[in-house]
């Protein structure tokens, strides 16, 4: 770590670093120079400096005792009661790099109420749920769960933390990485591990065009928040021989300076990662029309329809229905690809899926190296006789 180190012997506080620094990072007080948490540094203020009291100092990093930190711990994140699904996929793949290293994974859950699904959460397979009950814990409040959070880490040191890349773990996992003293990767899209315990956390960088591995030999806990639909969900397990820990919640962690006055509940439109079946659109729609003929398809399926990145920069589609590694990531049961080449970036954000459809002009198209079932074709010719095949079943059997 680096830092501005100040010469106090020739430092005459003639003000040139004040005044040279773009970021206002430097101050004159009680007689001092004094570097704020603004300084970015620059060196502008070293190099401005007349009397050359200033220098950037490099701090030897401080390495962790990795040996002491083992097993794996997440954060279970739930609403009014409902556990959200990002948490049953975490726990699965906690659970795979738990049994890739010999370790235990451990969960710890926050709420008003929330002893059943503790339970609840016991029977998929952790060793341990880690429970902080208390009416003051029913709303999300920063302060309190990330105090909660970091009590359970430095209590049973984990080697590896992971929370959702949700609004609420976007939030917990820099201020908990913080408190620990150690990094943290976000938005994770794949995770692997080493022999030795390093954990190999794969995201997009520079607007999806490139996949950065990072691993984080020196620091412990290692840290990541993981996209929603990436992984796939743990199931229940028959013999959960796991306990539940209530953890005590006294005054210090229940501190904080927000007041919750109410709660308003608003309905959400149902995203296309909740979608069963989704018809997706690429390039080779040629028109901004032809994603009409795209919806028909997917209404007749009763599911979603989604979009390529060029669409969506383009105008003809929003940016809710973009799926990809900068856009949404799915695992329907059904995934039709219309027009699709099966760039990379796009390919990401729906391999997941049980079943996927690609229809495609382009016999040699990457697409067809992931889809279960390739139509080569116009999909202006395919997709409506598709259709048609679909009224006609329907109306077979009676149905709308």
């Amino acid at each position: 770590m680096s830092t501005i180190r100040v010469d106090v012997s020739r430092c005459t506080l003639c003000g040139e670093c004040v005044a040279a620094c773009p970021f206002d990072a430097v101050e004159i007080v009680q007689g001092a120079l004094h570097f704020t948490e603004a300084c970015r540094l620059c060196r502008i203020c070293i190099r401005r400096c007349p009397q050359e009291a200033l220098a950037l100092e490099e701090r030897p990093r401080e390495h962790t005792e990795r040996g002491t930190y083992r097993d794996v711990l997440i954060f279970a994140e739930q609403h009014e009661g409902h556990v959200h699904p990002v948490t049953y996929e975490l726990i699965g793949k906690g659970l795979e790099l738990a049994r890739e290293l010999g370790q235990k994974l451990h969960v710890v859950l926050i709420g008003s109420g929330v002893r059943v699904q503790a339970d609840h959460l016991l029977a998929y397979g952790p060793a341990t749920v880690y429970v902080f009950d208390h009416p003051d814990l029913r709303w999300f409040r920063i302060e309190p769960y990330t105090r909660a959070v970091v009590r359970v880490a430095q209590e049973i040191r984990p080697n590896i933390m992971l929370l959702g890349a949700t609004p609420i773990g976007r939030s917990l996992a820099p201020r908990i990485a913080a408190r620990l003293g150690t990094g943290l990767t976000a938005d994770c899209t794949s995770l692997s591990v080493k022999p030795n315990g390093d954990l190999v956390q794969t995201r997009p960088a520079f607007g999806g065009n490139v996949m950065a591995q990072i691993v984080t030999p020196g620091h412990r806990p290692q840290m990541a928040t993981i996209r929603y639909k990436v992984m796939a969900p743990a199931r229940p397990v028959q013999a959960a021989p796991g306990r539940v820990v209530e953890l005590l919640c006294d005054e210090d962690l229940l501190r904080t300076d927000i007041e919750v006055l109410g709660f308003t509940p608003y309905e959400l439109d149902r995203g296309i990662e909740e979608a069963d079946v989704i018809v997706a659109a690429g390039r080779g729609i040629g028109r901004a029309e032809g994603l009409a003929l795209i919806g028909q398809l997917a209404e007749l399926l009763g599911g979603a329809v989604g979009v390529t990145r060029p669409l969506v920069e383009q105008g003809w589609a929003d940016h809710r229905q973009q799926v990809g590694m900068s856009g949404r990531t799915v695992r329907p049961r059904l995934y039709i690809a219309c027009g699709i080449s099966g760039a990379v970036q796009h390919v990401a954000g729906m391999r997941g899926a049980e079943h996927i459809v690609a229809i495609n002009t382009d016999p040699e198209a990457p697409i067809f190296d992931v889809a279960h079932l390739g139509l080569v074709g116009d999909l202006y010719e395919i997709v409506p006789k598709l259709i048609d095949d679909l009224k006609e079943g329907a109306a077979l059997h009676g149905l709308p």
